[in-house]
């Protein structure tokens, strides 16, 4: 691991904990070069599961693209990182128990609307515009409307 301050590549590992469940180790290293201490963390990587589109293409999976996700559903709003976080670590165990190499794109937008529902409407709203991909204003109206009734 590279030293964010001076580049050195050598370091000692001074602390290591479990993160998120288990889902992260999470590493504090201290620079042997400049004394600079830093996190990282190491996930397990879910390599060759591939995410079916709606249009037949398949993509990989990636962890960093569903965060990204639901950090612009949820931006301006009062959500806390760790609670988006949460909502994709949620999905990530979720598909990786359920699915062994495929998983449909639908599955996964519609565990982040559930997820995004119960965490803040708005961002459940602007995310169901994108994935559902609503056309008039009506369409928002209408999915208000079903999010009212369902409170």
């Amino acid at each position: 691991m590279r030293c964010p301050k001076c580049g050195c590549q050598e370091d000692k590992v001074i602390d290591s904990r479990a993160s998120r469940e288990g889902a992260t180790i999470r590493r504090r290293r201290e620079c042997a070069e400049c004394n600079h201490r830093f996190t990282t963390y190491e996930e397990l990587e879910h390599e060759g599961l591939m995410v079916l589109k709606r249009d037949g293409r398949r993509e990989e999976f990636s962890r960093e693209k569903l965060l990204s996700g639901i950090r612009k559903a949820c931006q301006k709003r009062p959500v806390s990182l760790k609670a988006m976080e949460d909502l994709v670590d949620h999905i990530v165990a979720a598909v990786t128990m359920k699915f062994e190499s495929e998983v449909p794109g639908e599955f996964i937008g519609t565990m982040v609307m559930d997820g995004l529902r119960e965490i803040d409407s708005v961002a459940y709203v602007r995310f169901a515009s994108v994935y559902r991909r609503f056309q008039e204003a009506t369409d928002f109206v209408s999915e208000v409307k079903k999010l009212e009734a369902m409170q």
